[in-house]
């Protein structure tokens, strides 16, 4: 196949597609090109919608946490308002060949946001309407600009809320993109569990309703999750169904400090196991809570220790019994120090301390030091051994490292910070501690990811043909290869 048939409609008719013959992608984001479409984005939506102010491209490719290289920037940004902004948007670009990198918070860690071929960011922060609120259903429909937590301060007084918790500044947009989680991943899932169907804008601009809004569907191929997790390869999501559930009643949270890891995640597993309800399981690192005792950025002092944050509600009856229970399995494991509240205000100050863990590892930062971060996920009975050995390389060679994570899914976060200059270092044992989660039959990334910096390590986990089989997907909805390149996979040896 010719890179003309390629750059045509003509779509790969082999079976295997790897992408040493796969040809180059062809782009065209000549000066006169975008010129040309920027006149018609402007008949679009308008000027005020529309930007080339370089510091705008440069904060919409990364940031010191998803860092891009200088030259990986948009020309032009974009903010649509409905889904037939979106789709004529994209026909314009389609027809042009012109690159889109899409865009919800900003929040992504993995290179997402990295406009690698340049283009076009379409912006979808102004697409924030809520609306077709199904109490009794209990779902809602949703704009991708929308943050889950103020959807969830709109469900406040329904009784209902939204479960999926990542990053406070998060987008249902990126959300679904990233599949992402949070805190509330072990007893609701993750944000696959709580999409019934999308509207997406394909590459060409052919918009697609996957499905319709009950809860279960065996009607032909299961777009919508085809879609969630696909980080804007394959579609930009313009709409959402989303399913609620009743918000918890009565909820407690717990401390439970330990000596030591093996015995944190010894407990955690015990209550895992053992068949009673709990709303989160988290862990959290000796030197994560030196960091907060470090950053002022919290009243009271903590221990620094392994810890454990537990969330569980219920009615009085059951809230009862998980405290007696917990106190028993704690103590079993030299947890004396436990600490267990039902008052809203000292459980919200107390969860905060993990929701808002980022804020604090900040502040340990140095002047040019650089973020890295992993999120591996490993079968439970391994959690304590990947934390225990991520702690250690980084250790060994002088670099702080943070741990934490819900694992109550086998979710670690591993986060260590690096001087400039030791960039291969960092990249190195992130590699590392990657690897070492496959050993242990786990995955590179739980929730944030594959992005511009997994993709070759992608094939470690699911195999050649695996992401041979990803590329033909990506090739049957976007054979231009316009829709947010480079990312998840390669489409270039």
């Amino acid at each position: 196949m010719t890179v003309a048939q390629y750059c045509s409609s003509t779509m790969p008719t082999t079976l295997a597609i790897a992408s040493s013959s796969v040809p180059s992608v062809c782009h065209d984001t000549s000066t006169a090109n975008l010129l040309a479409a920027r006149a018609e984005f402007v008949a679009l939506i308008g000027s005020e919608r529309t930007t080339e102010d370089p510091e705008i491209c440069t904060s919409h490719s990364g940031s010191k946490f998803s860092v891009a290289a200088p030259s990986h920037k948009a020309s032009i940004v974009l903010y649509p308002e409905t889904t037939e902004e979106v789709s004529s948007i994209l026909k314009i670009c389609w027809t042009r060949s012109i690159p889109v990198t899409p865009y919800s918070g900003g929040t992504g860690l993995a290179g997402s946001l990295a406009a690698t071929r340049g283009g076009v960011c379409v912006d979808l922060s102004n697409m924030t309407k809520i609306w077709n609120l199904h109490e009794s259903d209990m779902d809602v429909t949703v704009q991708p600009g929308v943050g889950w937590m103020d959807l969830n301060a709109k469900l406040e007084g329904k009784g209902l809320f939204f479960p999926p918790d990542p990053a406070p500044a998060a987008r249902i947009g990126g959300m679904i993109a990233m599949g992402c989680s949070g805190t509330n991943a072990y007893r609701y899932g993750t944000m696959k569990d709580w999409v019934i169907s999308l509207t997406v804008v394909l590459a060409d601009g052919t918009i697609v309703k996957t499905r319709n809004r009950p809860r279960k569907s065996s009607a032909g191929y299961d777009l919508t999750h085809l879609i969630v997790g696909s980080e804007g390869t394959l579609g930009i999501v313009t709409e959402a169904v989303l399913k609620l559930t009743p918000r918890p009643q009565n909820s407690h949270v717990a401390i439970l400090p330990f000596s030591d890891t093996y015995l944190a995640i010894e407990t955690a597993i015990t209550i895992m196991s053992s068949g009673e309800v709990f709303d989160a399981v988290e862990f959290v690192d000796h030197h994560s809570l030196g960091a907060v005792n470090g950053s002022g950025l919290f009243p009271e002092k903590w221990e620094e220790v392994p810890t454990l944050f537990l969330k569980f509600s219920g009615a009085r009856q059951a809230t009862e019994a998980h405290t007696e229970l917990i106190k028993e399995w704690a103590k079993k494991n030299g947890c004396h120090n436990i600490r267990i509240t039902s008052d809203l205000k000292q459980g919200q100050a107390w969860w905060d301390v993990r929701k808002l863990m980022g804020k604090a590892l900040v502040t340990v930062m140095k002047p040019g030091d650089i973020f890295f971060g992993s999120d591996a996920a490993v079968p439970r009975s391994r959690l304590a051994d990947i934390i225990v050995e991520s702690q250690k390389a980084t250790e060994n060679v002088g670099l702080f490292c943070s741990t934490l994570g819900h694992i109550g899914d086998g979710n670690v976060h591993v986060v260590f910070f690096c001087p400039g200059e030791k960039r291969a270092l960092g990249e190195k044992l992130i590699e590392d501690i990657q690897r070492m989660a496959l050993r242990m039959e786990g995955t590179i990334t739980g929730e944030h990811g594959i992005g511009l910096s997994l993709r070759d390590m992608l094939i470690e986990e699911v195999g050649h043909a695996g992401v041979d089989m990803m590329r033909k997907v990506k090739l049957a909805l976007d054979p231009k290869c316009i829709l947010n390149c480079d990312k998840v996979i390669r489409m270039e040896a």
